[in-house]
Order: C-alpha cells, then structure tokens, then sequence
C-alpha cells in the first residue's frame, strides 16, 4: 500500500465535495449538522484557497483529505482529516498525521476538534498520534474536544 499526499488546487474541488461527503455522512445523520458536509462547490473553491488543503492517496486512488491552518507561528489547527470509510483502519490518518508534521517543520504545536462523543476518533488521535485532550467545548448542538500536540 502506497500513501501520498498531493497539494489541493482548486480545479479539486469536486474531488473533496465527494471525499467529505463520503467520510462525514454518518456525522451529518448523527448529529443532524456537519460543517463539513454538503459544501457548495463554491464554498469548497474557497476552502482551498484560505485553508491549504492535501489529497490524501492510496495506491493513486484518493481516499482521504488533510488540512492544517497555521494559527501562529509554530501552531496548527487541523481543520479536517477525513479518509473514506472503506479505506479506515489502514493507517492512512495516521500516515496523514506524520505527513503533516514533517511538511510543517517549524511546528510546536498541533490543535484540532472533534465529537467528544466519537470514541474512536479520541482513541486515533490520543492513542496512535499521541495528542492530549485540552478542553471540551460546544459547537452548535455538538460537544466536541479540543485536542493539542505539543512537539
């Protein structure tokens, strides 16, 4: 299995719109909300341009999606990291995390939010990335946890 990450540009657009959907649907049936699905493709054009945005591939088929914000010098938010279900428990999130530590060279600090009632998403990122819970907060009807890794 071969995983690489390839810089979004715009004209990728759709590619994300149909990567989110797939990989945030059941969020959005579960909690009846999703930012992240059901993007217009406008509003996704846009995403890629303020949030830089990398297509995750797997064997030169896209699967996933990672995006890091600098928030401040040496800090990122990880403003999503999504992988198709079918392609879940391979490694690939966790081959994104590692990706974006080493194309971020000058990170301190990575934060990033997600349902606290989403256990395995505590589990993958306290248990196979190492991060920290910070706080726990609410986003719309959604209590979600902010996690941090500090290098």
């Amino acid at each position: 299995m071969k995983i690489e990450f390839k810089e979004a540009v715009v004209a990728d657009a759709e590619l994300l719109i149909e990567i989110y959907n797939s990989a945030f649907y059941k969020d959005f049936i579960r909690y009846g909300e999703c930012p992240a699905y059901g993007r217009s493709l406008e509003k996704m054009q846009r995403s890629i341009l303020e949030f830089p945005k990398f297509v995750i591939l797997c064997d030169e088929t896209a699967v996933g999606c990672i995006s890091c914000k600098a928030v401040e010098s040496g800090v990122y938010e990880i403003g999503c990291l999504c992988v198709k279900p079918e392609f879940q428990a391979r490694g690939i999130g966790t081959a994104a995390v590692a990706f974006a530590k080493s194309h971020y060279e000058d990170w301190k600090k990575f934060t990033l939010i997600t349902p606290l009632d989403k256990e395995e998403n505590v589990r993958f990122y306290t248990e196979k990335c190492g991060f920290k819970i910070a706080a726990t907060e609410m986003d719309g009807n959604v209590k979600v946890v902010r996690f941090v890794l500090v290098r």
